[in-house]
């Protein structure tokens, strides 16, 4: 076997462990918050991984940019998703009490005005 399968099959293999632990973790931890914390960064490590090992198994063909796209859009996209949804689940108070240190969204102290 050529040392680019190797490498290849690794890529895939850990970003698949990294999803595995993503999946497991978003159905585990208890509150919205912690929930997408993992739902989106190792989700989104491990795909980026098993997008790298299909393009060093594909090098060479059209499919290429396709795989290398989609590694894109999910950079792009997960970052304002878990935004979204955190900033979702603050304003549902589905959130934990005292997982919050800073609260930049909560109502201002009158005794602190620092405007």
């Amino acid at each position: 076997m050529n040392l680019w399968h190797w490498i290849s099959g690794a890529l895939m293999l850990a970003g698949s462990l990294f999803a595995l632990t993503a999946s497991i973790a978003v159905v585990r931890f208890p509150d919205t918050l912690t929930r997408m914390h993992a739902a989106t960064k190792p989700q989104v490590v491990g795909l980026v991984l098993v997008l790298m090992g299909a393009t060093i198994e594909l090098r060479g063909h059209g499919n290429v940019w396709a795989l290398i796209l989609v590694g894109v859009f999910t950079l792009v996209t997960a970052p304002v998703t878990g935004h979204l949804v955190g900033r979702t689940a603050y304003r549902e108070q589905r959130h934990r009490d005292g997982l919050l240190r800073v609260n930049e969204l909560g109502d201002k102290d009158p005794d602190n005005d620092t405007d």
